[in-house]
């Protein structure tokens, strides 16, 4: 595998318009992932931008990073592999469809952090092909952090691959009513600018009737939610459901199963918007 290193976080903005573009021209594409790590070397945490992804997302400041705040850090470099000539789908109209966090204990605020990138995992899905990203964080050599991001490339009339049957959901522990700007308020402390999650119009062209609430962002309002009921060395498994149309009310549950917990996000019809399980490492 080749490594590439880069010197700054990319910037996420020219990186979409690359991808309209790319969308446009009709791009011939590799049948195969790139064989390509990006690294980002020796990061320290921007303390102002961890404030404003806490307050986006629920979680109390402390002197120890979001379970999910990696992710972020992260997020560019999957954006320039996911742009890139070599790489085998347009990034616009991938689904996002499952995500894993894996934390190996926890990083402190201080810490100089080295992130990885790869794509893995090419496989036929019953609605077309999926792919993982993985990344992980690094401190001094030693690996602190690891995720796992299942995306979804649709082919044909399969649907969009994410649960969208109603069900019976549990009594909440939580109601949270997400405002329509949710989708940009986390854009702009994620990076993710993805036009389906920003404005009605740009949704309806990918055939959403409003703005979309982010995946990775419900991810992160649950576990701010569970807050120090995490333990320090968890892995915490989630599937995405039915997208969570801006504005929207929904529904956090919880329930402790052996030592580990289900979460679950519910809109008011009773769609399933996320589903997963938290429990320690090892």
């Amino acid at each position: 595998m080749g490594t590439i290193e880069l010197t700054a976080p990319p910037a996420t903005t020219p990186l979409f318009a690359r991808a309209a573009l790319g969308a446009l021209s009709g791009q011939h594409r590799p049948p195969e992932l790139p064989d390509t790590e990006l690294v980002l070397p020796g990061q320290a945490v921007d303390l102002d931008h961890l404030a404003a992804y806490a307050r986006v997302c629920g979680f109390d400041l402390a002197d120890r990073l979001p379970l999910t705040y990696p992710h972020v850090l992260g997020f560019g470099l999957q954006l320039a592999l996911m742009t890139g000539g070599d790489f085998p789908f347009p990034l616009l109209g991938l689904v996002h469809i499952r995500n894993r966090i894996t934390r190996h204990r926890p990083i402190r605020t201080d810490e100089l952090l080295t992130v990885r990138v790869r794509a893995n995992g090419l496989a036929d899905h019953e609605r077309g092909s999926q792919f993982v990203l993985t990344t992980e964080v690094t401190v001094a050599g030693d690996l602190v952090w690891s995720g796992e991001s299942t995306y979804l490339r649709r082919s044909g009339s399969g649907g969009s691959g994410r649960t969208r049957e109603a069900t019976e959901p549990p009594a909440p522990s939580a109601v949270w009513r997400l405002p329509e700007d949710t989708g940009r308020r986390y854009a702009a402390v994620s990076g993710d600018r993805n036009p389906i999650h920003l404005h009605r119009l740009a949704a309806r062209a990918f055939g959403f009737p409003r703005a979309i609430a982010h995946g990775m962002y419900t991810k992160a309002r649950c576990l701010a939610a569970l807050g120090a009921r995490l333990p320090e060395e968890c892995v915490v498994d989630v599937a995405f459901g039915k997208p969570v149309l801006l504005p929207g009310t929904v529904g956090f549950s919880v329930r402790p199963v052996d030592g580990s917990a289900d979460l679950a996000l519910h809109g008011q019809d009773g769609r399933c918007h996320l589903t997963g399980t938290a429990r320690p490492a090892g």
